[in-house]
């Protein structure tokens, strides 16, 4: 355990101490939230939907998530790059340890950085219906955290360099991002994209959110935790398992 505590302390205050790049993270959700969230608005409530910028904040908070999780993971090739990951994987503790430190660690981050555009949100306008289900919505934050850490933690094991990084951003995190809903209600689209956005994981992470801070889901918030709970459990197995794996 303490080799776990020791590797997700190292990622926090990583974290923490890259300022600029923490302020520079900030942007993206800060164009969505702000452009789309006023500049939609009308057109959204006059639709019948309600306020719009109510509505998208839940999908910017997991929206920051996803990015930050996965770039926890996929940093697995700057160790790598720079000799970090060799020095770490030669000590004597099992593998499965560093692999849950850092994956632990990157979540924590990824649960900062959700945090961080959460704050951005009620500055702006937003507000959740409740304490306790601010409260809930952290537990969702969470569970998207370690999913796509875990995540990033596979993709972070399989990729040999960088070259594949922007592979795995155009082919797998934006559409991840553009299918979850958090941009548009799930009701009413049509069969093949209601049935790519029930096989997206974030999908059930911003339903989670948007159910938790404004009481308005759409699979239901047991269907949400039960469905990231598995996806993490799984997909920290799949990590563990490519970690084990790598050859340095």
């Amino acid at each position: 355990m303490a080799v776990v505590f020791a590797l997700w302390l190292r990622e926090v205050k990583r974290y923490l101490r890259s300022r600029p790049q923490v302020l520079a993270s900030l942007g993206q959700p800060l164009m969505y939230l702000l452009v789309l969230g006023f500049g939609l608005g009308p057109v959204f409530e006059k639709a019948g939907q309600g306020d719009y910028l109510r509505f998208v904040a839940p999908g910017v908070v997991g929206m920051s998530i996803l990015f930050s999780s996965i770039f926890s993971g996929v940093g697995l090739l700057w160790d790598r790059q720079f000799g970090f990951l060799k020095e770490t994987l030669v000590a004597p503790v099992p593998r499965l340890q560093i692999m849950v430190g850092r994956t632990l660690g990157g979540a924590t981050t990824a649960t900062i950085q959700g945090t961080l555009v959460l704050a951005v949100c009620l500055l702006a306008g937003f507000r959740p219906d409740d304490a306790s289900g601010v409260l809930l919505g952290f537990v969702f934050m969470g569970l998207i955290a370690v999913v796509f850490a875990a995540l990033g933690t596979i993709i972070g094991s399989a990729l040999r360099d960088m070259q594949g990084f922007q592979l795995v951003m155009n082919f797998l995190v934006m559409p991840i991002f553009f299918l979850s809903g958090a941009l548009y209600p799930l009701s009413d689209l049509p069969a093949a994209l209601a049935l790519a956005t029930r096989l997206d994981p974030l999908s059930y992470g911003v339903d989670g959110l948007r159910g938790a801070f404004i009481g308005r889901s759409h699979f239901g918030l047991a269907t949400d935790f039960a469905v990231l709970g598995v996806l993490a459990a799984i997909f920290l197995a799949l990590g563990a398992r490519a970690f084990s794996r790598i050859q340095v």
